[in-house]
Parts: C-alpha cells; structure tokens; sequence
C-alpha cells in the first residue's frame, strides 16, 4: 500500500513538474524519501524544462548583445507581435476610411500628396521637404543642424509625440514629405512602411517575400531606404533592391542585387544603404569578376557600371571629394576605397583587414585631402591623406591608433574632435593625431548623433542620452528610456523630432526648440 502511494506521488509531482514547472519543484523537495543528490539532478531537469516552458508558452526570446557577452531576453512572442501590428493597421485603415466617408465630396474625391500613384518621379525637388533622407542624415554624418535642439530635458525626459510597434529589423529611417519611411521583417515578408512624421500612423506599406535568419543578431531587413526626388530606393537582407514612388508607396523597378551579380550573401545580410549618385544609384553586391559595386540607373534600374571583385562588407558607400576628386568611398571586406564616380574605376586604396572582414562605421571626411575610417574586430582608427600627381593617387596613414574602435556604430566630428564607440564605451580622440583626450560612458554597443554642440546617444538597451560634446571630459547631461529592447538601429532628427527604433517599436520625441 505505501508503495503504490509513494508510486503515484510520484506520478503526481512529474505531471505537476511538466504542467507547471515551480510547483513541482516544490513538490520534488517535500519529498523525504529521495536522497539529496537524486532531487539535486530533478532540479536540474525541472530547470531545464522551465526554460522550455518560457520559450514554447510565455513567448520567451534570447538575443546576444554587441559584445556577444550580454544576453537580451524578451517574452515577445513574433506571432502574437505581428498580430499586434495587423491590429493597429486594420484600426488605422478603418479610421481613415472613416474621415474619407465623413469629409464633403469635394474634399474626399481629390487625393492628397500622400495618395498619388503617379509613379514619375517629380523634377523639381523643392516641391518636398527632405532633410533627412538618407543613411544618418545629411552626407552620412550624423550631425543635425536643421533647427536647434533642446539641451535641458524634464526628469522624465524629452516629450513623447507617439510610439508604435513595429517589424524586426535594424534599417534605420529616412524622412521626407512629412512621412518617415524603414523597411521591417513582417511575418515571411519584408515590408517597406510609410508613417506620418506627426502622428505615426502607418500611411502605406509595399512588400516581398524574404526573410533573412541569424541566430546571433536576429531576423530581419538592415540596410536603410534612401530617399531621392519623390522616389525611395530600399534594399532587403536578401538582396531585393526595389525603386518605389514615395508617396504611394507603387513599384518603379526592381532586381536582386545577388542574383543580378552571382553574388554571395554576407553572414549577416546585406546591410549597406543605397547612394544616389547623379543620375545612379550605388550598391555593393561584393560579386567576383567585376561585380562587386554595381551602379544602376537610378530612374529605370539598367546597370550603368560594375566595378572590382571585392566581398562586400557593411558599411554603406559615401559621397565625398578628396585631393579634389569627387568619389565614391567603399569598405570592403579587405580594403578601403575611392572609387570614379564615372565608371567605378579605382582611385586609391587601403588594406583594410578585421575578423571575417566585419567593417560597419562610415568614414569621416575630415579635410580637403583626409579621411578617417575605424572598426572593431582587431582593427582601430585610421586617418588617410589622399594626395594625387596628375590622375595617380595615393593613400598615406597619417596616424594609426587602437583608441577608437567602433564595432556597429559610426563616430562624429566636432570641432576638431572624434567621438564614438571604443568598443562598447564612448570615448574622445583629438582628430589631428588620435590621441584619446577621454572615455567614459558604458552605453553598450549604442549609436550616436551630432546637434547643437551636444551628443545624442541611443544605448544599446533602448535609453537616449544626452552628452556635452567637449573635449575636456565625459558630461552626460540627461537620459530617460525611450524604448525596450536591444537597440542598433541609427536613431534620426527630422524637423526637430527625434525618431528612434529597433527590432519591436519605434518612438518619436520633440528635441526641436
């Protein structure tokens, strides 16, 4: 009789154990007649399958931070994630079509701006307003200077304008036309999205079948739309490299970047955003045979030039004039470069070698003739001086220096001055000869933005901060927490708002005096 209860106690404590993993543990050890080390190994399985529980029932999700040291956990399961996008679209939809029904004929039958689906792109650029229209802004840099920003928040931070959830992913947004656009991972499809830059609701969304996978960084689109004369041109993790109307949201052109080139995918997708160039818009597939930077007719998408055999590494490609030279420069994953902007012939380069050639941080233009570039991964900071005699060019380090690393992030230059991720600490180095003036700051792997002598740091935990931008000392002024979850994504400052996102909701703060 004793046997056959302690029998079913048992069945009873592992049934509880696998319904509900802490009250079986509790039962496990109420138990007087198992020996220690035999209910030390149940725990370790009641562990194991509660960890279980949290992935399969609680929505339980395990990232790795930029150190691949920090884990970040969710209970955000995707599915009921994506519900919760649908949702507010459809209750978005709704509303509108509401007010279409409600206005007078006369109102509700003319299109707005945002409406059209006229797909010709629109000659006179003036007509829009488009500021921060590509990757970090004005030429890549990063630095604001459209209106000055506030420098004295409240205690609980900047004014919130709205906030919503949003794909995964870690594009970045651009802003033009009063309308903020990103490219997400929706489901099995990644999504380019139109919101109002005011009220954040969603105006149109235009979509593909893909969806990139990487255990260690996560799912979804990297590279950041740009925008260019009422045309947005977007590029997936996938290689699909799409010219939509922006203002419709309606399809110009399309092809695959990969395909198009025989190209590989790189580990972590394709991540560099596409530069408009004259009439060309610049990619880097990394194709061998001349098929690594590609420059297609930004108007009909037919190839113009390919150039180089290079694999492709992150960053993405940048306008810039140096030793009196306009050019294109491009990291590649073994290599830094100036490339013609007529042909893609090469001017000069730079041996460029990190681990698994991972090179992500824009160069900074410093002078006529010098250019700063740096990575993590065993790399650190180069300053060049681009010199020419007739059509030969040349590279020459000016200073070599292990003090400013930046892994995903890109630095600023003000005033003399470099601050950016040394690894995961902000830091300061003198432009002129790379000395470390200081560092200070543990955001993790976050980004940062130049405004009003002031930095503007999004941490790699979703808080922004504001730190004074002085070579003298780190002087973190304010910080409140923005959003949740682990943040890559370069936050942007569109008529004095600043926008920032990452792979679950993007927010929008007033910062604009």
């Amino acid at each position: 009789m004793s046997f056959r209860i302690r029998h079913t106690n048992r069945i009873v404590i592992w049934l509880c154990i696998i319904l509900l993993p802490p009250l079986g543990m509790i039962l496990l050890w109420m138990r007087r007649d198992s020996r220690l080390i035999t209910k030390l190994l149940q725990t370790l399985a009641v562990i194991v399958l509660g960890i279980l529980h949290l992935f399969l029932f609680w929505g339980l999700r395990l990232e790795m931070g930029g150190g691949m040291t920090r884990p970040f956990f969710s209970f955000k399961d995707p599915r009921k994630h994506h519900e919760e996008i649908e949702k507010l679209r459809e209750a978005e939809q709704s509303i509108d079509a509401s007010e279409m029904r409600a206005a007078p004929p006369e109102i509700a039958l003319q299109p707005s701006p945002s409406d059209t689906t006229d797909s010709e792109p629109v000659s006179d650029p003036s007509v829009f307003d488009a500021y921060w229209s590509e990757y970090r802004g004005p030429g890549r840099t990063g630095i604001y200077t459209e209106t000055d920003i506030v420098t004295d928040w409240p205690a609980d931070g900047l004014p919130l304008l709205w906030k919503r959830p949003v794909g995964a992913g870690y594009s970045s947004v651009v802003a033009a036309d009063n309308t903020v656009f990103t490219i997400e991972q929706r489901r099995q499809k990644e999504v380019v999205a139109a919101y109002d830059l005011e009220s954040g609701g969603e105006k149109w969304i235009h979509g593909w079948d893909a969806h990139f996978q990487e255990t260690l960084g996560g799912d979804g689109p990297r590279a950041t739309p740009t925008w260019h004369e009422g045309q947005l041109y977007v590029l997936g993790a996938t290689g699909e490299f799409r010219c939509l109307d922006a203002r419709s949201g309606s399809l110009i052109w399309s092809c695959n970047i990969l395909d198009d080139n025989r190209a590989q995918n790189l580990k972590w997708g394709m991540a560099a955003s596409p530069l408009i160039v004259d009439d060309k818009v610049i990619v880097l597939p990394g194709g061998s045979d001349g098929k690594s930077v590609v420059a297609y007719n930004r108007l009909t998408g037919d190839p113009v030039w390919k150039a180089l055999d290079d694999k492709a590494a992150y960053t993405s490609p940048q306008l810039a004039t140096l030793a009196g030279k306009r050019q294109i420069l491009v990291v590649s994953a073994s290599r830094f470069m100036g490339l013609s902007v007529e042909d893609g012939s090469l001017l000069w380069e730079y041996p460029w070698i990190t681990y698994q050639g991972i090179c992500a941080a824009q160069p900074i233009v410093m002078a006529p003739n010098r250019v700063f570039l740096s990575a993590g991964y065993d790399q650190g900071a180069v300053l060049l001086e681009i010199s020419s005699e007739g059509d030969v060019y040349n590279a020459r380090p000016v200073w070599l220096s292990n003090r400013m690393k930046n892994r995903f992030s890109s630095s600023i230059m003000a005033k003399g001055y470099i601050y950016g991720f040394d690894e995961s600490i902000f830091a300061c180095i003198d432009a002129a000869t790379g000395e470390r003036k200081w560092k200070g700051g543990r955001y993790g792997y976050g980004q940062v933005l130049f405004a009003s002598d002031h930095l503007i740091i999004s941490t790699e935990t979703g808080e922004v901060v504001l730190v004074k931008a002085t070579p003298e000392k780190h002087n973190e002024i304010a910080r409140f927490p923005a959003i949740e979850g682990k943040t890559w994504n370069v936050p942007a400052i569109v008529n004095g708002k600043l926008i920032v996102r990452n792979r679950g909701e993007m927010a929008c703060f007033l910062i604009g005096i």
